[in-house]
């Protein structure tokens, strides 16, 4: 029994690391995805209404999720886990891409980069107040200097400006922090692309009603940039970001995985300058590399 006992727990220190390693690259892939959702949302309004964008975004991403959860056979899930699918689509399928499309009607890519600056460390409250997670204080220090790094990096780089947008910006914030924390629980109980498929799916019908309502009353005016970037929000922010996502949140937990999210700001305002021609400032590399060292403190110890 001892030699049994002694090969298992060396086992389990062999094989956490690298499971560490899966979950931070999963999440990190989630965050390039995520940091695609602000230009590509700029590029759909260009030829769809917000309301339109959210519902036919939502749409499109369900009619994929149907289709992987009906090729895999997946079971319905449990009744239990239905009050928090129902968060997952409320906050992520729905409250927050509708929320910033309104937002960015008025307000630059790079402005809007300064919600999701607040993004992580308001996950990882909700997270701590929801699961009973309780990070150490090294965690919440490195995460709170990440926060006011980018925060003000993106108010410096939007000129400091406030509008009616941010109030659109700080809903989303919170809606979705509550969406990623329940998700991330979820998807302990199951596989995170389930999470977030059935979240898609449960908002499929609603969406069908607003997608009939909204097409009447926003004209939609076809061009390139929007159509490329209502696909990416269906298909790469809605459904793969978010299955990368949750899996890597249920490897590394919903607070360490959060974390990475400090980077997506900078990435944002590189693709905004990239795909958009926004101007960014030239502090910009010097905010990266402090970003990097904060994301870097918080997964030590959060570890």
């Amino acid at each position: 029994m001892t030699a049994q006992d002694s090969a298992t727990h060396s086992a389990s220190i062999a094989v956490a690391p690298k499971a560490g390693r899966s979950g931070t690259l999963l999440a990190g892939l989630g965050v390039v995805a995520f940091s695609l959702t602000f230009p590509s949302t700029v590029w759909g309004l260009e030829s769809f209404g917000p309301w339109s964008l959210v519902t036919l975004r939502s749409l499109l991403a369900a009619l994929i999720a149907g289709g992987v959860l009906l090729a895999g056979r997946v079971p319905v899930p449990d009744r239990r886990h239905w009050s928090g699918l129902v968060v997952v689509a409320g906050g992520v399928v729905v409250g927050f891409p509708l929320l910033t499309s309104l937002a960015l009607q008025t307000s630059t890519s790079s402005h809007a980069a300064v919600v999701v600056g607040l993004l992580p460390l308001t996950t990882a409250v909700f997270s701590s107040l929801r699961t009973g997670t309780r990070p150490p204080r090294r965690f919440w220090i490195a995460a709170l200097a990440g926060a006011a790094v980018v925060i003000a990096f993106t108010v410096q780089q939007s000129g400091g400006a406030l509008s009616v947008s941010d109030l659109y910006l700080f809903g989303a914030l919170l809606v979705c922090a509550a969406g990623y924390t329940e998700g991330g629980r979820l998807a302990r109980a199951m596989p995170g692309w389930q999470v977030i498929g059935w979240a898609l799916i449960l908002a499929a019908p609603p969406m069908v009603a607003g997608t009939a309502v909204a097409l009447c009353f926003e004209p939609v005016r076809p061009t390139a940039h929007g159509i490329i970037g209502l696909v990416w929000v269906a298909a790469g922010s809605a459904f793969v970001g978010l299955y990368v996502w949750y899996r890597g949140m249920a490897e590394i937990g919903v607070p360490r995985a959060s974390q990475l999210q400090l980077a997506q700001p900078l990435l944002t305002l590189v693709w905004s300058f990239l795909l958009l021609g926004e101007k960014v400032s030239a502090a910009a590399p010097v905010a990266a590399l402090a970003v990097l060292v904060c994301i870097a403190a918080t997964q030590r110890a959060g570890a």
